[in-house]
C-alpha cells in the first residue's frame, strides 16, 4: 500500500539541511512511500532540483511561514496559519496525507495538532510516546515524554489507556502490562497525584502491574511505563546522557595508548555492536497519541539519519493502521473514559505548557 507522508521541512534546529536529504534518502529506501515536502517551495526545489528519479513520489507544498523553536505555542497557533507545521497537519486533516512528521517546536506541534485534528473521545491531552530498548531484547513504551508537564491523575489514566492500546495494536499483545513510574514500588510511595493515579489504574480494566522505578524502564518489567511529561523528559535525557558518557569512556580507554589501540582492532566488531545499541538516533520519532490523526515528533536536533528514522516510524505507523487499531483497542475503556471528570470537549487550547522538546530515546 502507498503511504502518504507530510513532512514539515522547516522545523527543527537544522531545517532544510536535514529534513530534505533525510526525506530523499527515505524515498529511495521505501518505494511504497509518497512524500509531501512542506515549506518554502523555492528553497525546497532548490535542494531537489537535480533529483529526477523520485519526482513522481516527492511533491512540494508551499508554506511561507515558519514556527521557530522558541515560539510560544499560542502565538504559533493563532498567528501563523500558513506555517509549514500547520499546512502539513492540515494535509492529514484533509485526507491528503496519512501521517505528518515534524522536528519543530513541541509545544506548537501539540497545540496545532490538538486544535486541527482534535483529540479522541475521552482524551483531554495528546501524549508523546516512544519505545526504548530493554534488557530482554524488546522495547518498553513510555509516555508522556514531554508534551504535558502538569498532569492530573485522570490524565495519567488516559495516558495508560493510550499506551496500552498502542502496544496492543502494534505489537499485537492482548493485555499489555502497565507500570506507573514512581519513587518506589510500595503502594504508599509517591505524591498525591501518583497515589490517586494508581487507584484509578487498579480500578480500570488495564493489566496494571503497579508502581515501577526508573531502572524498571530498561529492565523491561512492564510493556508500558506511564508518567507525566516533566518526569518522563528528565528521566530520558538523563538516560541519554549516561549512554553517551559510557560510549565516550569506552572510546577513551581504547585510544589511551598503543596497546589499547591494538586491542581495539580485535574488539572492533563488539564495539560496533555496542555503539549501535546505544545510538539514540535509531529510536528517534515519537508518536503524539490521542489525536484523530497520526503525528510523529522528531527531536529538534536530529541529524539526517535520525530524522529518516522518524519518517520511517511514521511510515510504519500508517502502514499498520495505527489510528484505526488504537481506536479499536480503546473501546473496552470507553465507559471509564467517559466517566472521568477531566474530560473536556475539543476546543482551541488556551496556553499549553509542554516541556521544551521531545527527548531523544537513549539505550540503556
Amino acid at each position: 500500500m502507498t503511504v502518504r507522508i507530510a513532512i514539515d521541512c522547516m522545523g527543527g534546529d537544522h531545517g532544510l539541511s536535514v529534513t530534505v536529504p533525510a526525506a530523499l534518502a527515505f524515498a529511495r529506501h521505501e518505494p511504497q512511500a509518497q512524500l509531501l515536502l512542506v515549506g518554502r517551495a523555492a528553497d525546497i526545489e532548490g535542494m531537489i532540483g537535480r533529483v529526477t528519479d523520485l519526482r513522481d513520489r516527492v511533491q512540494v507544498r508551499h508554506a511561507d511561514e515558519v514556527v521557530t523553536m522558541d515560539e510560544p505555542p499560542a502565538q504559533a497557533l493563532r498567528g501563523k496559519r500558513n506555517s509549514s507545521m500547520r499546512v502539513a497537519i492540515n494535509l492529514v486533516k484533509d485526507g491528503a496525507a496519512d501521517v505528518v512528521v515534524s522536528a519543530g517546536n513541541t509545544g506548537a506541534l501539540m497545540a496545532i495538532s490538538r486544535f486541527v485534528l482534535k483529540t479522541l473521545d475521552g482524551i483531554d491531552r495528546p501524549a508523546i510516546a516512544s519505545v526504548l530498548p530493554n534488557e530482554r531484547g524488546g522495547t518498553t513504551t513510555m509516555l508522556d515524554l514531554g508534551a504535558n508537564v502538569d498532569c492530573t491523575a485522570e490524565h495519567l489514566l488516559q495516558f495508560a489507556i493510550l499506551g496500552s492500546s498502542l502496544v496492543a495494536a502494534i505489537d499485537e499483545k492482548e493485555r499489555p502490562t502497565v507500570g506507573l513510574l514512581n519513587i518506589g514500588e510500595e503502594v504508599i510511595k509517591g505524591n498525591e497525584v501518583a497515589k490517586r493515579a494508581a487507584e484509578l489504574l487498579r480500578a480500570s480494566p488495564l493489566n496494571f502491574h503497579g508502581n515501577v522505578e526508573g531502572n524498571d524502564i530498561y529492565k523491561g518489567t512492564t510493556d508500558v511505563v506511564v508518567c507525566d511529561g516533566f518526569v518522563g523528559n528528565v528521566a530520558l535525557k538523563a538516560s541519554e546522557g549516561l549512554a553517551q558518557m559510557l560510549a565516550g569512556m569506552i572510546k577513551d580507554e581504547f585510544t589511551r595508548g598503543p596497546l589499547s589501540r591494538a586491542l581495539a582492532v580485535f574488539a572492533y566488531p563488539v564495539l560496533s555492536r555496542f555503539k549501535r545499541r546505544v545510538d539514540h538516533r535509531r529510536y528517534n520519532g515519537a508518536s503524539l497519541l490521542g489525536l484523530r490523526g497520526i503525528v510523529i515528533k522528531s527531536h529538534g536536533s536530529a541529524d539526517a539519519y535520525a530524522f529518516e528514522q522518524a519518517i520511517r516510524r511514521g511510515y510504519e505507523a500508517a502502514r499498520h493502521g495505527l489510528l484505526e487499531r488504537t481506536i479499536a483497542a480503546m473501546q473496552p475503556f470507553a465507559i471509564q473514559l467517559a466517566a472521568q471528570p477531566s474530560a473536556q470537549p475539543n476546543a482551541e487550547p488556551a496556553q499549553p505548557q509542554p516541556a521544551n522538546d521531545q527527548p531523544r530515546a537513549a539505550a540503556a
